[in-house]
């Protein structure tokens, strides 16, 4: 997996929406795929340092220190939502997490809870515990209790940079040269995958504004395919 430059401002690093939407880069549809080619997405999947359209979802193995499971992305037989965030961030991941929570919702009125999966993984696991992760949920709106939801944490910083970092190709750089965060902040990268069941990358969306009826859509149609198998 090829390292990625950060860039820009402590926060975010330059992965949100970027002008001059590339369109049809497919000839051919990849494999296992259920959706159409992603208009928006910047460049070929191979180009990109994170997993894109027809690619697979890297394995992981994590633990959700809040329900107690460890999810074991191998064998997940849902659609699953994947990102990257830390519960300190004082403005890009909780953008992020909110929008996700109104994908949850219109997915849950869609009768689609047990389908899909929320898997935003944290790359702080120093901070991120499971008093964090609750905190975190009612600052947002997450509902844990549909169970759908899964805060996931690797057991060290380094696990961290091999999930999240080499892994996912989600980049982030630790830095105390912060005026946000007391302590210590994070450089990172706004990416959030849609995985079908079997493991294949749907959609990759940049930045932390996401349209959450564009991704509840995407991911009400990948239900719906599979369903259909």
């Amino acid at each position: 997996m090829k390292r990625r430059a950060l860039l820009g401002g402590v926060g975010t690093v330059a992965a949100g929406s970027i002008a001059g939407c590339v369109t049809r880069l497919f000839d051919d549809e990849p494999d296992g795929v259920v959706l159409d080619p992603q208009e928006d997405q910047i460049a070929d999947s191979e180009d990109l340092s994170y997993p894109a359209y027809g690619q697979r979802l890297p394995e992981f193995e994590l633990h959700d220190p809040v329900s107690d499971v460890t999810i074991d992305s191998a064998s997940l037989d849902r659609t699953a939502i994947v990102t990257a965030i830390f519960t300190f961030c004082p403005a890009e991941c909780g953008i992020l997490l909110n929008q996700l929570v109104g994908v949850q919702g219109v997915l849950a009125e869609a009768g689609m809870t047990d389908e899909v999966a929320f898997l935003p993984i944290t790359f702080d696991p120093e901070r991120d515990d499971a008093d964090a992760f609750r905190e975190n949920a009612d600052m947002v709106g997450a509902d844990l209790d549909a169970g759908n939801w899964h805060y996931l944490r690797p057991e060290s910083s380094s696990a961290a940079r091999a999930v999240v970092d080499d892994g996912l190709g989600i980049g982030f750089e630790r830095t105390t040269d912060s005026d946000r965060v007391e302590g210590y902040d994070f450089i990172h990268a706004v990416v959030t995958l849609l995985a079908n069941p079997d493991g294949v990358v749907e959609r990759a969306y940049r930045g932390e504004n996401l349209d959450r009826n564009r991704v509840a859509a995407d991911a009400e149609a990948v239900v719906e395919a599979f369903r259909d198998r």
